[in-house]
């Protein structure tokens, strides 16, 4: 396997390893049609870079365009729901940097492209947010930010109402809850029966352009 090290140390000291591209094309082609559902959502739990996420990220963001680049509103709801399904931690600060930048890159690359000098800066701070709430410092085995200790948190956002978001928080020990309750299931699209988890607080509905604000 063609994996890339920053350094010998990273490697001893964390098991830091980074899959090249080709390897990671093909394990997420092993679920292909998940990595074209806008709103599927992925979590990386030792993301590093985000060599994983960037392409879920290109995948989600091909299938955007290509249905919703017509109208501008539209796209930019939907580009806001696809980078809102993208979750990672890890354990080194300078990659949660790298990944959130390299994220957002690729968005903004995408929406310049599209809408050039029609680009609003709220659908950038609405994503640079998503990106802060989403690709977080932590230890996924300790399931607590590395920093202060206390417990990984995550935002689930789901589009209501048209253009609104409901924005839910999760522990992600929570998330990760392996005991489903049998009057509290629900079934995934494979049929597999899943926890629903308590969220610790839910905000209320706000607008996607106005995202940035609920907090």
């Amino acid at each position: 396997m063609d994996n890339q090290v920053k350094c010998k140390t990273r490697v001893a000291d964390h098991g830091e390893v980074f899959t090249a591209q080709r390897e990671v094309n093909a394990m997420l082609d092993l679920v292909k049609q998940e990595t074209l559902r806008i709103d599927s959502r992925f979590l990386e739990p030792a993301c590093g870079s985000g060599n994983f996420l960037v392409e879920v990220l290109n995948r989600k963001l091909e299938v955007v365009k290509s249905k919703y680049k017509k109208s501008q509103l539209e796209y930019e709801k939907y580009l806001i729901i696809a980078i809102s399904s993208i979750y990672g931690v890890d354990i080194l600060e300078d990659n949660i940097q790298e990944c959130r930048q390299r994220l957002y890159e690729i968005f903004d690359t995408e929406y310049s492209s599209i809408y050039k000098k029609k680009c609003k800066g709220n659908v950038r701070e609405s994503v640079k947010f998503i990106l802060d709430k989403n690709i977080i410092l932590g230890d996924a085995l300790t399931l607590t930010r590395i920093e202060s200790k206390e417990p990984i948190i995550f935002s689930e956002w789901s589009a209501v109402n048209n253009n609104m978001i409901k924005r839910r928080d999760y522990t992600l020990a929570e998330l990760l809850a392996q005991q489903p309750q049998e009057e509290n299931t629900l079934f995934s699209d494979l049929h597999e029966e899943i926890f629903i988890p308590t969220p610790i607080k839910e905000h209320p509905l706000i607008h996607f352009l106005k995202l940035a604000q609920n907090d």
